[in-house]
């Protein structure tokens, strides 16, 4: 039987048509993705992301822990609140999940970790975490994603005494106060909040941001909103069968300290060293059709595939992401129904902050 987050009645009440996604009873879109994508992209939209799971790592040997665990170096973060993306590894360099750490002190980390991989990424941990380390995943908490150029002065005033702090953070940093948890932080190329709190506070949250004309935004929206960004998606673009460095993710891995050393890191210097990696590119379609994931690729060096595809609400064009082989090209074929269809190589993002990126197309939405 699926799950349902707290907010279910609120999506019920909204129009929501739901989906199952990763055993969990989502909104898919409230009636219209198209108009939730442009809402996020011109105004400010919300998502409840509560189906993911917030985990707290916590101890005195949680920094030099965390240091082990993961690709990227949380060292770098050398300020409360401040955030980093990674992904966490195999010892054969394939990725487990991709994931954002925030460290709040030295003794305090909070991670949040994909909905489809919770249970084996809480279970990987715990197998890994030393005495003195604690991993508690929160399934208590819920999370609120605000995002867009609206967010920031919509959702600000909603949180209490956590409001003004949320307000003045950088981008890639959180702040605790009272309930909440606030980080802008988001998955789809906009400014915004990604909020963590209690079920009945996110409730109360949710129903004044419906009051202040936040749109309520599903899955659909989500998804055409970080293609766009150039995001990655964990069980398409990566997962336990390739390496970041394969996924376009080579600058989430630290190899700065050569004493750190990180679960995979071998396996990732032995990639990296024997070269040829493939490359990870953004896809813009030139002739007719939609791309889908899972669709071959045809390079001047080879095939390839494409790893995610969609229709870009924001450039009105058919847009992916794919792994092709190594080597200069900037062209390749798509075959859609048997036949080759010409495409664009270009460097993701598409869109970020409402302006395409896409050189040669319109630069704003």
């Amino acid at each position: 039987m699926s799950q349902r987050t707290a907010l279910f009645a609120q999506h019920e009440a909204a129009g929501a048509k739901f989906v199952d996604f990763a055993g969990w009873d989502m909104p898919i879109h409230y009636g219209s993705q198209l108009e939730e994508h442009h809402a996020v992209r011109q105004g400010a939209g919300m998502f409840d992301v509560s189906h993911m799971t917030p985990v707290d790592v916590r101890g005195d040997g949680a920094t030099a822990w965390l240091r082990h665990l993961l690709a990227n170096d949380v060292a770098k973060l050398k300020t409360p609140g401040k955030a980093l993306y990674s992904c966490m590894l195999t010892e054969q360099g394939t990725v487990i999940d991709d994931l954002i750490c925030y460290r709040m002190r030295d003794d305090w980390y909070r991670i949040v970790v994909n909905a489809g991989t919770t249970a084996k990424d809480v279970a990987w941990m715990q197998q890994q975490a030393p005495a003195g380390v604690s991993v508690e995943p929160r399934h208590e908490l819920c999370i609120l994603a605000v995002q867009g150029p609206e967010a920031v002065a919509k959702a600000a005033p909603l949180l209490g005494e956590a409001g003004a702090a949320a307000a003045a953070l950088k981008p890639f940093n959180a702040a605790a106060a009272g309930d909440w948890f606030v980080g802008r932080t988001g998955y789809t190329g906009e400014d915004g909040f990604e909020i963590i709190g209690p079920a009945q506070a996110i409730q109360i949250l949710w129903d004044g941001l419906l009051q202040a004309g936040v749109r309520p935004c599903g899955l659909g929206a989500r998804d055409t909103l970080r293609l766009e960004a150039g995001m990655n998606l964990y069980g398409q673009d990566m997962d336990e069968t390739v390496t970041p460095l394969a996924s376009g993710l080579s600058w989430t891995v630290s190899f700065d300290d050569a004493e750190r050393d990180f679960i995979g890191r071998a396996a990732l210097q032995a990639q990296r060293d024997a070269g040829d990696l493939p490359r990870f590119v953004g896809v813009l379609l030139e002739g007719r059709g939609v791309l889908r994931a899972h669709m071959a690729v045809q390079t001047a060096h080879g095939e390839g595939e494409l790893t995610s595809g969609g229709f870009s609400p924001t450039m009105a064009r058919s847009i992916g992401l794919a792994r092709i082989p190594a080597g200069d090209a900037d062209t390749m074929d798509v075959i859609i129904r048997g036949k080759p269809v010409p495409a664009r190589i270009v460097n993701p993002p598409f869109v970020r902050l409402g302006k395409v990126r896409v050189p040669g197309l319109d630069a704003t939405t």
